[in-house]
């Protein structure tokens, strides 16, 4: 299961719509790894000041891996992350994720790029 959902956001879904930050939240609490990654890359974006920043930090065990990767996986969740840090998010290999102002289209479409996803290729992320 992707998610660890309390009763409260069922019902919550049940009855129509859910609200971005009890989504958010629940993301939070489900997959902490991932959140934590996209948290800070976040910050280092907004620190930064510039167009985009990647974190390309190998997840340090089978659970990390499979948080970030139902993270980035979900259209829903990476949405909804999205508009929490008003930034683009961005996966590429097993680990590589990448967050981009809204305005950084071209190197967006860079990073996404099946010439950027070839030339990251690495031996020691074969299996990954």
């Amino acid at each position: 299961m992707s998610l660890t959902v309390p009763p409260e956001l069922v019902d919550q879904a049940q009855a129509g719509e859910i609200r971005d930050e009890d989504f958010i939240r629940c993301i939070q609490d489900s997959l902490p790894y991932a959140w934590s990654v996209v948290e800070r890359t976040a910050g280092e974006l907004a620190a930064d000041g510039g167009p985009f920043v990647v974190n390309g930090d190998v997840p340090p065990d089978e659970q990390a891996w499979g948080q970030l990767f139902r993270l980035v996986a979900s259209d829903a969740m990476r949405a909804a992350v999205e508009r929490h840090f008003n930034m683009r998010l961005a996966f590429q290999n097993c680990c590589k994720v990448g967050l981009f102002r809204p305005d950084a289209t071209a190197e967006y479409a860079e990073f996404t790029s099946a010439r950027s996803q070839i030339l990251n290729q690495k031996p020691e992320l074969l299996n990954c």
